[in-house]
């Protein structure tokens, strides 16, 4: 492990109030715990080598890369491109803004809104005796984004439980265990092709000092297209990249900042600059919207798609 303010990167920005699109939870223990094994710690300013990355990047055992904590790069050129693109402590910018994950246009990635609202996912049979857990978990991690944005709608599809892989053409996601100890879970991003939409959990996530409710509603900013708000240099660590558009202002206390990243909230907690971020990507309910300002779902150009 090396320079700790490089890359004590985990995977939580995202469009709401504190949020910037991002990846994957690599959180274990309480808040005032050092960066978990799956979150690389270092110590100089200075970036590391392409070799001493790749050394240091934990390979998940479906042969993707993990970043950021929770973010699954697919292969080693695309980790390769993600290692050029991210900048050393010297190269730090939009101090003043809240991110989204752009595309290649520069462009806020986002889901249609014909797509987001009928986000359907299954939760593995193989979660054993825990599987009921699992799913109340994300299912009180769902709600806090439905119901900032009337727009969102995560269905679960409990039919599908006995099949629940990335193969099933019947749900969008899947959520299946890992045996992992390098994270506590990780998930996806709009855009991604159907083999990659899953979203890995350890049973671990039921014994940590974070609700499991929080860490299920962490991952499913990222499916929604919200990074990590710790990558923002207000932070002042876990930089990431500069993949990001700005929504809001900065928020230590977003469900998408790690608590180890200088984050100011003890749990994994919805904030109200999260549900002012979520609104502006996908809408506001009728009595919040404002008549002149369009969610950024709605923009041609701006959405993501469901890939295949």
């Amino acid at each position: 492990m090396f320079e700790e303010t490089w890359r004590k990167r985990a995977s939580v920005l995202f469009v709401a109030g504190g949020v910037v699109f991002s990846t994957a939870i690599g959180i274990q223990g309480a808040a005032a715990d050092p960066a978990p094994e799956g979150a690389e710690t270092h110590t100089s300013k200075s970036k590391p080598s392409w070799e001493e990355f790749l050394a240091d990047t934990y390979k998940d055992s479906d042969g993707q890369y993990i970043v950021d904590g929770d973010l699954p790069i697919a292969d080693i050129e695309e980790l390769r491109e993600f290692y050029e693109a991210t900048p050393g402590d010297d190269d730090k910018t939009h101090i003043n803004d809240l991110v989204a994950n752009k595309n290649d246009e520069g462009r806020a990635k986002l889901w249609k809104k014909s797509n987001v609202g009928n986000l359907t996912y299954c939760v593995s049979d193989k979660f054993g005796d825990e599987k009921g857990e699992i799913a109340r978990a994300v299912e009180k991690g769902a709600a806090n984004w439905e119901e900032a944005s009337p727009a969102i709608d995560f269905r679960y599809m409990p039919e599908e439980d006995d099949d629940c892989n990335t193969s099933n053409d019947n749900v969008l996601f899947s959520i299946e265990p890992t045996t992992t100890d390098k994270y506590l879970a990780r998930a996806f991003l709009p855009g991604a092709s159907k083999s990659r939409r899953n979203i890995l959990v350890s049973k671990d996530v039921l014994s940590t000092d974070y609700s499991p409710e929080g860490v299920m509603g962490h991952e499913l900013g990222h499916v929604l297209g919200f990074r990590h708000e710790h990558n923002r240099p207000e932070a002042g660590t876990c930089h990431e990249d500069d993949n990001w558009v700005p929504l809001t202002p900065y928020d230590s206390t977003s469900i998408m900042h790690y608590p180890q990243c200088n984050g100011t909230a003890e749990d994994m907690e919805f904030s109200e600059l999260d549900r002012e971020g979520v609104q502006k990507a996908y809408g506001a309910p009728e009595d919040e919207a404002s008549p002149t300002e369009k969610p950024l779902s709605s923009l041609e150009g701006i959405t993501g798609s469901l890939g295949s």
